[in-house]
């Protein structure tokens, strides 16, 4: 008897693999391809040059420390407000749930505008502050309020699709073996939401590594204190030295990739413990 294949909606995997390996090149390799060429353009040693400058390492260690404590706030703050949006029903809970877009839809520039006029010391929030002798705007502080803005919505909307698809079963199980809310949510929700957090720490910290036009306003650019890697990449740009631009955003890159990439393997290793 013939058997006959089963319909397929999209083509074969052939097909399917060799548009997909050309669409990715395209967009993402030959891009990163080039970025490395360029760097190393200098050579060895103009590279290695660029890596070591005091000014340079001064702005790694801002935007990388700046953007780990903003993706750190966000994983607590987007957590609970993930929560509130999916476990409590109350007015106006659309408009709260259609403002977390809100950083994706604003222009970044807008942003830091609109927070270094509030977190000045003249601002509405800048000026309480500024009354005890608190600093908010041109410091640290601001650059992590800027970017908290800018990354809050990868948090929330990739912890609440799993938050919204968690079974209850279990929650009902604890509750009914005298389990407190504390210990079902640290032992049976927590566990569930690790991956989503892990992933949005992720995201997060990705796009506030290379975040610019939120932070250049709030942030004063002071070098060695305020003055951000993605400034100094605009800086080199404007004055054509491509390949010390190059080289900031290979390293930029290199630390982003390398924690999605931890993240993966620690949600594989999780994933195949969790089945085994």
């Amino acid at each position: 008897m013939k058997r006959h294949s089963a319909k397929r909606i999209i083509p074969g995997f052939g097909i399917s693999l060799g548009l997909t390996t050309s669409f990715v090149s395209m967009v993402v390799l030959i891009p990163m391809v080039f970025l490395a060429v360029k760097a190393t353009g200098a050579g060895l040693s103009g590279f290695l040059q660029a890596l070591v400058d005091p000014r340079i390492l001064a702005g790694y260690r801002v935007s990388f420390l700046c953007s780990l404590a903003a993706a750190g706030i966000n994983c607590v703050f987007g957590l609970i407000l993930a929560w509130v949006l999916t476990r409590y029903k109350f007015p106006g809970r659309r408009i709260v749930d259609g403002l977390i877009e809100l950083p994706f839809a604003l222009p970044t520039a807008v942003a830091g505008i609109a927070l270094t006029a509030l977190c000045s010391d003249k601002g509405w929030i800048g000026g309480i502050f500024a009354s005890f002798g608190i600093k908010i705007a041109y410091t640290g502080t601001g650059i992590v309020i800027a970017l908290t803005f800018i990354t809050l919505p990868f948090i929330v909307r990739t912890i609440q699709p799993v938050l919204e698809q968690l079974d209850r079963t279990y929650e009902e199980a604890g509750r009914m073996l005298g389990a407190s809310k504390e210990r079902i949510f640290l032992k049976v929700i927590l566990p569930e939401l690790t991956p989503a957090i892990l992933t949005g720490f992720g995201l997060a910290f990705a796009r506030a590594l290379g975040e610019y036009g939120s932070v250049v306003f709030i942030a004063g650019n002071m070098p060695f204190k305020t003055e951000i890697a993605p400034l100094l990449i605009m800086s080199k740009l404007e004055q054509f030295n491509y390949s010390e631009a190059a080289s900031i955003a290979l390293v930029m890159l290199a630390v982003s990739f390398t924690v999605m990439f931890g993240i993966n393997c620690v949600q594989s290793r999780a994933a195949s413990y969790s089945k085994g």
